[in-house]
C-alpha cells in the first residue's frame, strides 16, 4: 500500500519541538503550504485543515493518540474503516539534544487500493511540513536563554 514519509533531524529539544507541533494556530505561520488549522490538539478531538492547493477539500481528522515530546497520531477516512488515512508524527530525542522528526501517512481498509488514487502525492507537502517544522523549532530553541 502506497504511505508518505519525510523526516528531518531538528536542533532543538523534543520538548520544544513538541510545542510547535501541537501549537496547530501557529502552523500557518510556518508552513506555507497551510491556509488555516481549526481546534486544538486533544485526545478525540476533530481537526480541520485547509491547505493552500486545496481549499475547496479541507481534511477532517481526529486525534487518536498523543504522547507528549514524543508522537502524535490522526485518522480520517470513511465510516466503518472502509478507508483510513492515518498519519503519525514522530519525536526521537537524540543525544546530542537534538529531535529526529518524522511525519508519515499510511492507508489502509477495503477501498483503500481505489480511494488512495484520489490522494495526490504528499511528499512535497510533508517534506515543506519538515523544513518549516525545524526552522520555527530552531528559532524557538535560539531564542532560549543559555
Amino acid at each position: 500500500m502506497r504511505s508518505y514519509e519525510a523526516a528531518t533531524r531538528i536542533d532543538a529539544g523534543a520538548e520544544q519541538v513538541w510545542a510547535v507541533l501541537v501549537d496547530v494556530g501557529g502552523w500557518r505561520d510556518w508552513n506555507s503550504g497551510i491556509d488555516r488549522v481549526e481546534g486544538a490538539v486533544r485526545l478525540g478531538a476533530p481537526l480541520l485543515l485547509v491547505a493552500t492547493g486545496t481549499r475547496r477539500r479541507p481534511l477532517r481528522v481526529a486525534v487518536t493518540e498523543i504522547r507528549p515530546a514524543e508522537s502524535m497520531r490522526w485518522h480520517s477516512g470513511l465510516p466503518l474503516g472502509l478507508f483510513v488515512a492515518e498519519r503519525t508524527f514522530r519525536l526521537d530525542p537524540q543525544g546530542d539534544g537534538s529531535t529526529a522528526f518524522t511525519v508519515r501517512e499510511e492507508y489502509r481498509g477495503p477501498l483503500a487500493p481505489l480511494m488512495i488514487r484520489t490522494v495526490p502525492d504528499l511528499n512535497p507537502a510533508f517534506r515543506q511540513f519538515a523544513v518549516g517544522l525545524k526552522a520555527r523549532a530552531e528559532q524557538r530553541a535560539a531564542e532560549l536563554p543559555s
